[in-house]
């Protein structure tokens, strides 16, 4: 078959498997003595089984489904899908999508009494669906997928001795496809390609370049390329947006090889793994070839030396007229892009958004995607990032981000296929089985009813995936819904909806008219999954361990979060999605349906029957089974059940589940968080990393729904809910300096939700209570704080004083124990400073301030802050501050006149005694002479004439003691000196 189905002799194979391959060890040994006969000539081709011979000749490359992310951007002539079971929707996709026109797609399947038995086969990923209260998961999806086999008009389905089966009828009426061509033999898309080939054969590098093109398409996208290379612009991205098998590597190959020729000389590329890029490495090596570059003469190819890469190429070294380099790196090593001039970016859709991000720079880029995005982020990639960088493109760079200003952008898309034919009916069947093509399946709304006029309605799965044509377009427009409101989407997405037990589909329609035979407008589409009712023992199994088990994520969250083992076995719903219609968003509609949906879940929407429809799909999916296995393969006829419910069901005819809550999970934005706070949905986890996806923080919010089994004291609106949220609010404001240190100052308060208007009877507590407050804050604040707080108020000190007691203020204040009025500014101010502990100039990034107004709503915080403490505790404060010990001055009992008249009489008498002492006898006879006048001649008879001084010396008898009034014996023992030195003097004088 193989053989005859393609034009080439000898097409590559893709074989891909769970874990184990068919082929036994038995055979690979045959395998090998095989081919050492083909090297030495000796094989004859009829006495070797042919599947043996297919093994060896058929250039297998053997793949596990789980690494089959490896094998985008290749193609295959053939793809064999072993292990049934163990297929999921985006492997369909992944992998039937390499397989060029006029190849074959095999898939392997066990012995079957009947095809309708795959309805009820155990899929792999079904043990990823059942939880503990929802065990019985259903095979909706395996129904459809046989069904559309079908009407698949290049599909055939066979036993094991080629018998054609009856559901493959069409088979056996193939007629020729019509090909509208010219005398040449050539289409009009044909001709207009070698029409612009011939236009710019004589063109530098162009016209070699072109000359590689297999459509229009990929032509013009290599000429934008082309004219981004010669402007030497270098801050520009270029995305090719495409789906699969339209030539986007060999376009971004080709490109790269005129960016050589036009003297680029660090050019990167970059993919999830080297292997992706053997297309784009390919067609870079058939560019340079059309361009006169020899190989190993004028440049050298490298290839990886790890096993597991398989000899993937990963450096070109060009040598020609200067050094230039075509360089892989992972796409996480954004550090190694500093001298880059051009980087190229292939499956961009299988690399987290904030690492595509990460790796846009002052230098070229060049980006391809897929355009539905059934690979790793989505369509994230178009919904943000490119919409992101057309946005901005045309801003202003200073209100841009770093690596998004001042970039111009340009976006390609290709519409028509080189891997298969243009309408390729494999294409065509998978886009319709995959809802991957969705997005103009969705018509314009007719009318927009008011949204009180609206009304949510149940769908029911069972009709909703039957494969009627109604149906099929019913779920063609919500699976449009989801593509156009989400970021990430997979086909992955469709299974769980069919197939998980604890899934549930509700839609808002306006008014419906039964009259007119049309479907309705969805205005908005809410996917709910039950959780809950876990037993206590498997929580407490599940704490000990530290194992949480598939499903059920916001009772095992809340579970490892608060260390409760009790909450796990409440019954609640999460919304797992919500989707607006693109024309009818911000006008109310997914507002009037969570309202709806949670009326309905309290009871408040009295159902008209009591019936209970649980036991519908079970019953239904065993009749079909057990009618199936009745008949033998050749005779069985699969086609659609007749006999199903309505899609659509009033929520009024339908009775509820009991819920005790709501729960939603989804990537935390502030628009989102908002939207669910407003509906009384509050946090209570908010993940530490970032999704490795998206970049954004997973969060969880809780509304609790009225319930008469819990006991509530208070009036706490959240109900049982209000200590744990009140937990949450206290971890948060704390991880606010570590892992949530940069998350935007809105996001952080609408998250926080502070108390920051407080009443008059809050703002002035009675006495013993505002000791009370002071007692509690005395261990974080002290009286020299409090001092330190004054001076700043008093613009004494400058702020990066207070760096060590703001934050003890902020998580006080925050904690609701300052009942100090602050305004949203002032409050994220400190919020900012206080938990995030940023500086003034990330600040001024944020709220776009200045400095100084900054600067100033500090100061005034810290003023209420100030005026608010000593307010409540200022004689505290104050005795607590060391004090010097003051002197007490006493007056004096008399006046300072009294004083000084008194002390001015003591000074009188006593120059009074002084000055009558000095005419005292008694004191002047210490001087009178009674020696003998004897003495006094001889001393004037010595012929002596009397001194200039008029004074004569003569000898006294008496001794010292009796000229100063003293007795004798005083100081005897000093009386040798004193004589001897009055006789010196005496000399002296004579």
């Amino acid at each position: 078959m193989l053989s005859k189905a393609v034009v080439k002799s000898r097409p590559t194979v893709l074989w891909c498997y769970k874990d184990k391959l068919e082929l036994s060890s038995h055979r690979k040994k045959r395998a090998k003595q095989i081919k050492k006969l083909m090297q030495r000539g000796l094989l004859d081709p009829e006495k070797v089984d042919p599947f043996q011979l297919f093994v060896e000749t058929g250039g297998l490359t053997y793949c596990m489904y789980k690494d089959s992310e490896r094998i985008l951007g290749n193609t295959f002539g053939m793809c064999i899908l072993q292990d049934f079971e163990a297929l999921t929707p985006n492997l369909l996709a992944r992998t039937m999508e390499t397989v060029e026109g006029g190849g074959l797609i095999v898939l392997l399947l066990h012995s079957l009494s009947s095809l309708t038995s795959l309805y009820t086969m155990v899929m792999d990923v079904h043990e990823r669906f059942r939880t503990e209260s929802h065990a019985k998961a259903a095979g909706r999806f395996n129904e459809r997928f046989l069904l559309s086999l079908a009407s698949c008009k290049a599909c055939v389905v066979m036993d094991d001795e080629l018998n054609i089966l009856p559901i493959s009828s069409h088979i056996r009426s193939i007629s020729r496809v019509p090909v509208q061509e010219d005398s040449e033999g050539l289409s009009e898309v044909e001709r207009d390609l070698k029409n612009l080939k011939e236009e710019l054969q004589d063109d530098l590098p162009v016209g070699p370049l072109i000359k590689k093109c297999c459509t229009l398409d990929q032509g013009k996208a290599v000429i934008t390329f082309l004219d981004a290379i010669l402007d030497k612009t270098l801050c520009g991205t270029v995305a090719l947006l495409a789906s699969r098998g339209r030539g986007k590597s060999a376009a971004l190959g080709l490109a790269v090889a005129g960016a050589v020729a036009a003297k680029y000389s660090n050019i990167f590329v970059t993919a999830p793994t080297p292997e992706n890029l053997k297309t784009l490495f390919e067609f870079i090596c058939k560019g340079l070839n059309a361009l006169e570059f020899k190989e190993q003469s004028d440049y050298d190819v490298v290839r990886s030396v790890n096993p597991d890469l398989k000899k993937a190429i990963v450096r070109i070294n060009i040598n020609k007229d200067h050094r230039q380099t075509i360089q892989y790196i992972q796409p996480h090593e954004h550090e190694k892009l500093s001298q880059a001039e051009l980087l190229v970016i292939d499956e961009a859709a299988a690399i987290p958004l904030p690492v595509v991000k990460s790796l846009l720079g002052t230098y070229l880029v060049f980006l391809s995607s897929t355009v539905n995005g059934y690979e790793g982020t989505g369509r994230s990639l178009s919904l943000k990032l490119l919409q992101q960088l057309e946005e901005r493109s045309q801003m202003p760079g200073k209100h841009v981000e770093s690596s998004l200003s001042g970039r111009f952008y340009k976006k390609i898309e290709l519409s028509e296929s080189i891997r298969y034919a243009s309408g390729d009916p494999i294409e065509s069947w998978l886009n319709a089985l995959l809802c991957l093509d969705v997005t103009n399946a969705l018509p314009p709304i007719r009318r927009l009813p008011p949204p009180g006029d609206c009304d949510l309605y149940y769908v029911n799965r069972d009709t909703l995936f039957s494969y009627h044509k109604d149906s099929e377009l019913f779920l063609q427009r919500m699976m449009a819904l989801y593509v156009s409101s989400h970021y990430k989407n997979s086909p992955n997405d469709l299974h769980l909806m069919a197939d998980a037990p604890a899934h549930h589909l509700f839609i808002l329609l306006g008014p419906v008219d039964e009259s007119k035979n049309q479907l309705p407008d969805i205005l908005c589409v809410i996917q709910v999954c039950l959780e809950g009712q876990i037993s206590r023992q498997s929580a407490i199994k599940s704490l000990s361990e530290g194992h949480q088990p598939f499903g059920d994520q916001i009772p095992w969250k809340f579970c490892e979060q608060f260390r409760e083992t009790v909450f796990p076995s409440l019954s609640g719903a999460r919304i797992v999605r919500i989707a607006t219609h693109p024309s009818a968003t911000r006008l109310g509609y997914g507002s009037i349906a969570v309202e709806l949906l949670t009326r309905y879940y309290e009871g408040q929407l009295t159902p008209i029957s009591e019936e209970d429809f649980e036991n519908d799909d079970e019953t239904a999916h065993i009749r079909v089974t057990e009618a199936a296995e009745k008949v033998s393969l050749l005779e069985e006829n699969i086609k659609p059940r007749t006999d199903l419910p309505h899609l659509l069901v009033h929520l009024r005819e339908r009775q509820p589940e009991k819920l005790h809550y709501l729960g939603v999970s989804f990537g935390l934005t502030l628009e989102l968080f908002r939207f669910w706070w407003k509906h009384k949905f509050a946090p209570f986890y908010i993940g530490h990393v970032p999704s490795a996806v998206t970049g954004e923080h997973t969060c969880m919010m809780l509304r609790p729904l009225n319930s008469n089994e819990f006991e509530v004291h208070g009036s706490d609106q959240w109900g049982f809910f209000g200590p744990f949220y009140k937990v949450f609010k206290r971890k948060f404001a704390r991880q606010l300096t570590y892992c949530f240190r940069t998350m935007e100052y809105k996001l952080a308060m609408s998250v926080l939700d502070p108390k920051i208007n407080f009443t008059d009877m809050e703002l002035e507590p009675p006495s013993f209570t505002s000791e009370g407050i002071w007692r509690s804050l005395s261990d974080d604040i002290s009286a020299f704080d409090m001092k330190m707080l004054k001076d700043f108020a008093d613009n004494l000190l400058d702020y990066r004083v207070m760096s060590e007691l703001v934050p003890i203020l902020a998580r006080i204040y925050f904690r609701e124990k300052l009942p100090v009025t602050l305004s949203y500014a002032q409050a994220s101010l400190l919020l900012c400073m206080g938990l995030q502990l940023q500086d003034i100039t990330c600040i001024q990034e944020q709220t776009k301030l200045e400095r100084t107004q900054i600067l100033s709503l500090f100061v005034k915080i810290m003023k209420k802050f100030h005026k608010y403490l000593y307010g409540i505790a200022s004689n505290e404060i104050l005795s607590s501050l060391p004090e010097i010990k003051e002197r007490h001055l006493v007056p004096h009992s008399i006046s300072v006149g009294e004083d000084l008249s008194e002390a001015a009489k003591q000074v009188e008498e006593k120059m009074k005694n002084e000055t009558e002492n000095l005419l005292n006898p008694d004191l002047l006879q210490r001087y009178a002479i009674l020696d003998k006048e004897s003495d006094l001649e001889n001393a004037l008879q010595n012929g002596r004439k009397m001194p200039a001084s008029g004074v004569v010396s003569v000898k006294s008898n008496r001794s010292e003691a009796e000229k100063h009034g003293k007795p004798e014996g005083h100081e005897r023992g000093k009386k040798r000196s004193k004589e001897h030195t009055s006789k010196s003097n005496k000399k002296v004088k004579s």
